[in-house]
């Protein structure tokens, strides 16, 4: 599963549960890309329910729009992770480092009010 809601002028919710085919990943990159239409330094808020790599053919599905995501992205200045898995919390802080202009910090299922209060302040 993986919803997209826009929460705000600025604003993605992004949940994620589960794995994901290609036929997922198509309509996922579709839906981020429409709902993020007009984003300017805006953010995102990722919730990682239950994660499980994609299929191969999801992420051949996903380097093959590479292009497009990396406009996508620039769109988005700061994206808050909840998870409860250490490993993807990492992994994000990481991808955020290797992404320019973008700062990404993840926080616990039950820190949502902090990462909330992060994504709204005006530090990084």
């Amino acid at each position: 599963m993986f919803t997209v809601e826009r929460a705000g002028e600025n604003r993605l919710d992004i949940a994620l549960s589960g794995k994901l085919d290609s036929d997922d990943m198509k309509r996922a990159l579709d839906e981020l890309v429409e709902k993020a239409d007009g984003i300017k330094n805006g953010q995102m808020l990722f919730d990682v329910i239950e994660y499980r790599l994609p299929s191969l053919a999801a992420i051949a599905i996903e380097f093959s729009r590479l292009p497009s995501m990396l406009l996508f992205i620039r769109q988005f200045r700061k994206a808050a992770v909840l998870t409860d898995k250490e490993w993807i919390g990492k992994i994000s802080e990481l991808e955020g480092a290797l992404i320019p202009g973008l700062d990404i910090k993840a926080f616990g299922h039950d820190q949502r009010q902090q990462a909330e209060t992060w994504l709204n302040s005006d530090s990084a």
